[in-house]
């Protein structure tokens, strides 16, 4: 699990005087943080939560990149691709898009959805399969397509 050797990953960025990934990795614990204290217990969050979180992060990175991009301000935009960097570390090796195809193929064959209106219902099993293997958006896209 991330959050058990996020600490000792800040002792050894901040040893190296490494900004960006001390950045980055404390804005992950400190998502990990509020994730835990949000939930109003103290029970340990799951590795699939913690994946969750993690896509959320690199997806606001990404939006403000392309924001600050747009606005000609290379010099922020470059702080939070570091981050993007960083993040990603943590994260399972993504799936190219025909990997996702194809589980996304089995999983509308197994469900037996027929057309968009099963979208919901193929969505709801392709990202619980494909938690923090894929992008949601380009899920949804691949499913999109193979069903209409």
């Amino acid at each position: 699990m991330i959050s058990n050797t996020i600490d000792q990953e800040i002792k050894q960025a901040m040893l190296a005087k490494d900004q960006a990934k001390l950045r980055g990795l404390r804005a992950i614990k400190a998502a990990l943080l509020l994730a835990k204290t949000e939930k109003g217990t103290a029970e340990e969050i799951t590795e699939e939560t913690e994946l969750r979180l993690l896509q959320k992060l690199i997806k606001q990175r990404k939006e403000s990149a392309d924001i600050y991009k747009q606005q000609g301000r290379e010099d922020l935009s470059k702080v939070e691709e570091e981050e993007i960097e960083v993040i990603s570390a943590f994260m399972p090796r993504q799936l190219d898009e025909a990997e996702i195809g194809q589980i996304i193929a089995r999983i509308i064959t197994d469900s037996g959805a027929v057309s968009v209106k099963d979208m919901g219902k193929v969505m709801g099993l392709a990202n619980k399969e494909l938690a923090g293997k894929a992008d949601g958006k380009l899920v949804a896209e691949l499913v999109k397509k193979q069903l209409a």
